[in-house]
């Protein structure tokens, strides 16, 4: 038999957050990294100024995703250091949950402007960045809150 959820404290709630953080930083950092690397290959120089401008656009996404991400923990620290309040978990858990949208988007960019390099197609590369935006915003919006609502609805008949 399913058990109904426990509710968790406002501190289980903050550490479950911490740690979606923590988990997610490391992918964000390191993509970042190879974004930044990427002006310094001698092919970025031949790419179009409309490839070049892409790039540039999904760097400054994935440091918005950065900012965001990291953002709770900062929060925390000076904020209410000793304590947890419902307004920061409830900060904390929207700040995270903004993160994916300019990091979905700095995905897509990245997609576009590495298969324009491989295949020299703009409408092949253009194509697969669209899929990789809607892939990401399907799995990490449209599914959880198609999910919310139906969870929501079904308290409501209860």
């Amino acid at each position: 038999m399913n058990q109904p959820p426990q509710p968790s404290s406002l501190k289980e709630q903050m550490g479950n957050i911490l740690e979606e953080a923590r988990m997610v930083l490391p992918g964000v950092q390191a993509l970042f990294g190879f974004q930044t690397v990427a002006v310094f290959n001698q092919r970025f120089d031949e790419l179009a100024a409309a490839a070049k401008a892409a790039h540039v656009v999904a760097l400054l996404s994935v440091v918005v995703a950065i900012g965001l991400v990291m953002m709770p923990a900062a929060w925390h620290r000076m904020v209410e250091p000793h304590q947890v309040s419902a307004t920061t978990v409830s900060l904390a858990s929207r700040m995270i949950c903004c993160a994916l949208f300019p990091l979905a988007v700095g995905v897509a960019l990245d997609i576009y402007v590495v298969l324009l390099v491989a295949s020299d197609s703009a409408a092949l590369s253009i194509s697969l960045a669209v899929l990789t935006l809607l892939l990401l915003l399907g799995l990490w919006f449209l599914i959880p809150s198609s999910w919310r609502s139906r969870k929501k609805r079904g308290l409501r008949r209860s």
